[in-house]
């Protein structure tokens, strides 16, 4: 249902934010409502699953990913779809092609580039859990050409947009202009997003913490010592009892630090040694850095900002830290103070050494 109340739409604020930049040419504009609309046909898709004939059925604990691809499939053709024919862009990169994507021939070419991930949490489908899109715009360094890999390696720090869609109960698009962190909300009944959270910010303090636990015999000792201490609750040296949640959708829960707070925690480990991280620096990591950071929160490698590093290869990893800023900061501390200690099976976090010790 409708509701009556007036609410500005996605097109009427990005029309109030040119008016800041006399100089635009509307072209930014066109690029984000694109996008806008590549989401608003991945929520139908989504929204439709087996039904719309994408995706897979039912599935085991550990399903296949093949068995969603397809939906993966439809959600990167409406991203290309949406963009590559208004001669905004220049070239587009996805977290699922490990090279560009070039426009076709017949379009013209534009001054920007489209970095994005089209299905985030599709491995959660059979469960019915929030999926979502993560993008960022970046200027092309060369306008009217086809653009390099090369071209897409910029830090974080120099993104022009960020943002991203949630599929869940309601299809939301989350974004930055550079101008702090606004929500929408998709009427179903009129196909536009609504503008309905005007003012996002995280609060400076929380105490909630997102990770996966089950990874707690490969953490490094800094990130150890911070979880114990939240779960050490109001006796231990934080002195106020922390909750600790882990939704395994990336999307998720990145929008529940923005609406609530808190601190997500996806950090480098000995799992795999040689790897410094999991989750992709230029599809992931650096369009929610600019949302958390346009948000009052802070963003980290666990060490160094992550807007501040310089991408080597689209597909780059990094460890991941992001949230309330004086969480991040802490967390960032213990890196650079902790005493490095022994990760191996023998010393995982809960046996004589770690939080629980038995009795003498």
């Amino acid at each position: 249902m409708t509701l009556v109340r007036y609410r500005a739409t996605l097109t009427q604020y990005l029309i109030e934010q040119r008016r800041l930049h006399p100089e635009a040419t509307g072209a930014f504009n066109d690029l984000i409502l694109a996008v806008a609309q590549a989401c608003k046909a991945i929520a139908k898709s989504v929204a439709y699953g087996s039904l719309a004939g994408v995706g897979g059925g039912l599935a085991a604990v550990c399903p296949p990913q093949e068995d969603v691809r397809p939906l993966v499939e439809v959600a990167q053709e409406a991203f290309v779809r949406a963009t590559e024919w208004e001669g905004v862009l220049a070239g587009l990169a996805s977290a699922e092609t490990e090279a560009p994507i070039c426009i076709a021939e017949e379009y013209p070419r534009g001054s920007y580039l489209l970095v994005f991930d089209p299905l985030d949490g599709f491995g959660k489908m059979a469960l019915n859990v929030s999926m979502g899109s993560f993008f960022s715009v970046l200027r092309a360094p060369t306008r009217g050409t086809d653009p390099h890999e090369a071209d897409f390696l910029q830090p974080g720090a120099e993104q022009v947009a960020a943002g991203y869609a949630i599929y869940g109960p309601s299809t939301m698009l989350v974004l930055t202009v550079g101008n702090g962190v606004v929500g929408f909300t998709l009427d179903p009944e009129i196909g536009e997003f609504l503008l309905t959270h005007p003012e996002i910010r995280i609060p400076e303090t929380t105490c909630e913490f997102a990770i996966n636990s089950s990874n707690s015999r490969f953490w490094q000792a800094p990130v150890k010592r911070y979880v114990e201490e939240c779960l050490a609750g109001a006796t231990g040296p934080r002195g106020k009892d922390f909750n600790m949640r882990w939704v395994a959708s990336l999307v998720a829960e990145v929008h529940s630090v923005l609406m609530r707070g808190g601190v997500f925690l996806f950090p480098r480990d000995t799992k795999e040694a040689t790897k410094p991280g999991r989750l992709h620096l230029l599809f992931e990591c650096d369009p929610i850095g600019m949302l958390v950071e346009q948000a009052g929160g802070r963003a980290s490698t666990g060490e160094t900002p992550v807007l501040d590093v310089v991408p080597t290869a689209l597909g780059q990893r990094t460890g991941f830290v992001f949230g309330s800023k004086a969480e991040v900061e802490l967390i960032e501390e213990y890196h650079r103070t902790t005493v490095a200690q022994d990760t191996d099976a023998e010393t995982p976090l809960f046996n004589t050494r770690g939080l629980f010790r038995t009795p003498d």
